[in-house]
């Protein structure tokens, strides 16, 4: 059984930072190109980055280039956002997610619809 659970969610200030964790088992992520998204209140899930697993090329949303950074640890089967100089824009829950043998235009194109497995997703609120 796949199972993806983030941590590393909470409360921070405008300019702080935090580091998302996502935990797989069940798979094998070197095999995966995982992603992060987010959902705002009352908004739509986007896709705040992504990596593949092949050529490792990525992509992150404008809102989040030179902030946000994904990695991920294959000895550890899991995968990391490392998120710098918060804004309260940036408040969201945010899901992990990943998709075998995919490429990041593949995601751009279909958006969740292209993700095979998610986690429940972690809060994390900016305040001013």
């Amino acid at each position: 059984q796949v199972q993806l659970v983030e941590s590393g969610g909470g409360s921070v200030k405008t300019g702080g930072s935090l580091r998302l964790s996502c935990a797989a088992s069940g798979v094998t992520l070197r095999y995966y190109t995982i992603a992060w998204f987010r959902q705002a209140p009352g908004k739509e899930r986007d896709e705040v980055t992504c990596i593949s697993n092949g050529d490792g090329n990525t992509y992150y949303a404008d809102s989040v280039k030179g902030r946000f950074t994904i990695s991920r640890d294959e000895a550890e089967n899991t995968f990391y956002l490392r998120m710098n100089s918060l804004k309260p824009e940036d408040t969201a829950v945010y899901y992990c997610a990943a998709v075998q043998a995919s490429t990041v235009m593949n995601i751009l194109v279909h958006g969740r619809e292209a993700m095979s497995y998610w986690g429940k997703g972690t809060l994390v609120t900016v305040s001013s």
